[in-house]
């Protein structure tokens, strides 16, 4: 199976993610999205894979969103999809892609269902919260 995953190492839910699909047996393509966003045409194909629109991948905390005025309903896909190559923090995270296809993993749990391999046993996020497979 082949994985990536658009990864910010700064991020606990990317960690958590990371590490669910390193015990399921893979060894995913790690995609640090902050020093090598995806090219427009990389990121609009996400979207579709994902089945989601521009606005549901905006990530707001910690980012621009507020000063950019992102939360104005009357902007369109491309103008959010322009903001987000200006300012790839804008890019909610973790993505992950596998042959069953692809998913904002947020909760992490989202990547179980992108596995072949479901881990073994328990999971215990950076937080304390127990994952447990099937």
């Amino acid at each position: 199976m082949t994985v990536t995953i658009y990864h910010n190492p700064n991020c606990g839910t990317s960690r958590n993610v990371l590490e669910m699909i390193r015990r399921s047996g893979e060894e995913p393509t790690i995609i640090h999205y902050l020093e090598t966003p995806p090219t427009r045409e990389e990121l609009e194909m996400l979207l579709v894979q994902m089945k989601i629109s521009a606005r549901e991948l905006l990530r707001q905390k910690g980012t621009p969103f507020d000063e950019l005025g992102l939360a104005d309903q009357t902007l369109t896909e491309d103008q959010l999809i322009d903001a987000m190559m200006m300012h790839p923090i804008l890019i909610n995270r973790p993505i992950v892609v596998t042959d069953k296809g692809a998913a904002l993993c947020r909760p992490s749990e989202v990547v179980l269902t992108l596995l072949n391999t479901p881990l073994a046993g328990a999971f215990t996020k950076e937080d304390g919260q127990v994952v447990r497979a099937g």
